[in-house]
């Protein structure tokens, strides 16, 4: 098809644009160095991601650090082009997407008592990729090319002027290298060695129940600089409510009660603000983030109606335009409207429909009615097209940072669960299936809203589109590879054996399945418990169990001994806990219980919810405040500090425009890059203390040089203000500096 055949541009700014680098000229692109060194960021950034987003309950974008990095090897390296580190930064930047996707709500199903197998996290976040991926190929010629002047897409935009500055020889990889080293330092000496606290905690008993801490890590730190005072502040005022108010609150009215009150089954007297938080404020953080959630998504459905609409339009308008009709190999087009072609959408959209189908029907959900799979697989494709759809728009709007995902999430598993219910499929191999197809559909709207932001910038600097949507799709396999790896990891790395005594009567069965006593299945038998991970305890064979919705035991996994009738050992898993939190997942997991097996504290729920109700009614929006209520206020506290020095830094000048990035920027970048590198080298050891491969402690030498002072509050503050002030001095230099 020639070019001339194309529908004509009715954008008079679109039709005037010329890219940084021209449609007719040939500069080196798709390298083999350039993609082999996307795929090491994708890698790279995917596992750093993973673990931020577990433990804080957000991500940040990894397409400006990548950028910058991209120019400074290269440089080293020699001469390079804009469109080579165009290539790095588009391959290497999947990795956040994914993960953001994955996080949000794969570790839902240790919440509803399944396995977190890395089969099944790389397949369906690989399928989720890609389906955003494919479902955007048709939209790219009208949302990016024709919409260039309405559809601003500020972190693509900004991204290109950082490869312009770099083109021009512009070099900030300085800030990001400086915080990757301090953030490391900081990280491997506290975390693995020990020479400080990780959280400096007062607990006073002016006010039972409270707890005054702050997770002071360079991650957190650097996450709060980067989304502000404004956001971080929200955040904060979440923890504070619910550790400073709420949990002194039950501690004052429920103390005097002897027995324990549900969900707990500890009494209020003897429990730590810790239990306080773990049996009551999660019920109540998870009633008002969906609360936020589904207020999230109601504000927004007007934008997804009219991007869903214009989306539509656009893909017709595509279609009657032959985009994808031609391949990227037609010589007749110029170099910057090539684009993989329409039947490879087509054929591709098919096959990952057939093989979501599969891996359901005959790996992870072959218990389930034949046709469930089938449905899951047809709801995967219509809501993955719809929000794909929204999502890519959506982003030009507001941002990547701003896309509703947990929205579109919950009105996925809303809609699905309905579908089952209305089937009679409640029980739980029905809920690990709903939350398989949300999974897929919030991965590919995630990866969706950040390619749209790649092919944006691709379009700026003068990019062929195939060769990025091909390096697109490379990055997502390169990514869910460690993604996939680090969830389960993590899990591990920070679960725990603790010492239990419940008798139970009897479960009149001794194979796996459910049991007699009402919410408690056995998961598995004959289970022996790691070497060493508890001294004094004997090695046997154990039965594991899995206890949801019991009003006498707590929600979890318990090793049970068939000769004694007991629970004799609790096993804590790392996600759900303090520092692995995962709060969507948590709410992604409430949802499908509250409507499948309808199995919840109802009453803490509904005072989550109208927490939210009263904080929308401040004229606040609710989402950050809810998530603030959920995570434990050691991570909000350590992140408002991080907004608080950006106010600092940036008093008296001028503020940073939406996308665009700042020296204190890169700098919190290479803090979060290097603190969670070294998080996963501290969670590797934690992994081999609790799997029996070594003595507990065993690298803690800090105490062992320093003594006290290791355990000491005041000076882990004290070193913790020195980090801050180190991020001041850099937020304050100018970028251009």
């Amino acid at each position: 098809m020639a070019s001339n055949d194309i529908a004509p541009n009715p954008n008079p700014e679109a039709r005037e644009f010329r890219p940084f680098i021209p449609p007719e000229a040939q500069v080196p692109e798709l390298t083999l160095r350039a993609v082999v060194l996307g795929v090491l960021f994708g890698v790279f950034f995917g596992a750093v991601s993973t673990y931020l987003g577990l433990r804080a309950g957000l991500t940040v974008s990894a397409s400006i650090p990548i950028a910058v990095l991209a120019i400074s090897i290269f440089k080293s390296l020699g001469k390079s082009s804009i469109l080579e580190n165009n290539i790095v930064q588009t391959t290497g930047s999947a990795g956040e997407s994914i993960a953001a996707g994955v996080i949000f709500t794969l570790p839902a199903l240790i919440f509803l008592g399944f396995p977190l197998e890395y089969s099944r996290i790389f397949l369906l976040a690989m399928i989720g990729g890609w389906l955003g991926i494919l479902f955007m190929i048709p939209l790219r010629r009208y949302l990016i090319v024709q919409e260039h002047g309405n559809l601003v897409y500020p972190e693509g935009t900004a991204c290109a002027d950082v490869l312009k500055a770099g083109e021009r020889g512009g070099n900030f990889a300085g800030r990001v290298f400086w915080g990757l080293g301090i953030g490391s330092a900081y990280k491997f000496l506290m975390d693995a060695l020990g020479f400080w606290k990780g959280t400096p905690d007062y607990q006073p008993r002016w006010l039972p129940g409270a707890s005054f801490r702050a997770d002071i890590t360079p991650e957190y730190l650097g996450v709060g600089y980067i989304i502000g005072p404004r956001t971080a502040g929200t955040l904060f005022a979440g923890g504070v409510l619910s550790w400073l108010v709420i949990a002194p609150a039950i501690k004052f009215f429920g103390g005097h009660f002897a027995s324990p009150i549900y969900p707990s089954t500890v009494p209020i007297a003897q429990m730590s603000p810790d239990d306080i938080w773990a049996s009551y404020i999660r019920p109540i953080g998870a009633g008002a983030v969906a609360a936020a959630g589904l207020l999230t998504l109601l504000r927004t459905i007007p934008t997804i109606v009219s991007a869903f609409t214009s989306g539509l339009r656009d893909f017709r308008k595509a279609r009657a335009a032959g985009a994808g009709k031609t391949t990227f190999t037609d010589e007749t087009l110029p170099r910057t409207q090539r684009d993989l072609p329409m039947t490879l959408v087509l054929i591709g959209s098919a096959v990952l429909a057939v093989f979501t189908w599969a891996i359901l029907a005959f790996r992870y959900n072959s218990h389930a009615a034949w046709f469930s799979n089938i449905l899951s697989s047809i709801l995967v494709v219509l809501f993955g097209f719809f929000f794909v759809t929204v999502s890519s728009r959506i982003v030009g709007i507001i941002g990547t940072s701003s896309n509703p995902i947990s929205g579109m999430t919950i009105a996925t598993l809303m809609i699905t669960c309905l579908f089952f219910l209305a089937a009679g499929w409640t029980t739980g191999v029905y809920g690990a299936l709903a939350i398989s197809v949300g999974g897929i559909v919030a991965i590919a709207a995630a990866n969706a809203g950040a390619t749209s932001q790649d092919l944006k910038t691709g379009f700026l600097v003068g990019a062929t589109p195939w060769k990025q949507q091909l390096c697109l799709m490379i990055g997502v396999v390169a990514s869910v590879t460690v993604v996939g790896f680090t969830v389960p990891f993590l899990n591990t790395a920070y679960s725990r054996f603790v010492p239990q005594h419940l008798t139970i009567a009897s479960l009149n069965t001794s194979r796996p399945g459910p049991t007699t006593v009402p919410g408690v299945s056995i998961e598995r038998l004959n289970y022996q418990l790691p070497a060493g991970v508890l001294h004094g305890v004997a090695q046997r064979n154990y039965w594991e169990l899995n206890v949801i919705g019991s009003h006498t035991i707590p929600d979890g996994k318990y090793l049970y001994n068939p000769q004694t009738h007991a629970i004799e050992i609790q096993w804590v898993q790392g996600i759900g806990s303090q520092q692995v939190a995962a709060p969507q997942a948590r709410l992604m997991a409430t949802i499908i219980n509250g409507l499948l097996n309808r199995q919840l504290p109802w009453a803490l729920i509904f005072i989550g919810a109208f927490i939210v109700a009263t904080v929308e009614l401040l004229g606040v929006r609710s989402l950050a405040f809810a998530v603030g209520s959920y995570l434990g206020i050691g991570t909000t506290a350590a992140i408002f500090v991080g907004g608080v020095v950006r106010w600092l830094a940036e008093r008296g000048r001028p503020q940073t425009a939406e996308g665009e990035t700042s020296s204190g920027d890169l700098y919190s970048s290479g803090l979060i890059a290097g603190a969670a590198v070294f998080g996963l080298v501290a969670a590797g050891i934690a992994y081999m203390e609790a799997t029996g491969k070594i003595a507990q402690g065993r690298f803690r030498i800090g105490p062992h040089f320093i003594g006290s002072l290791a355990h000491s509050n005041l000076f882990a503050v004290a070193v913790f203000v020195v980090l801050c002030v180190s991020l001041y001095r850099f937020g304050r230099k100018p970028l251009g500096s």
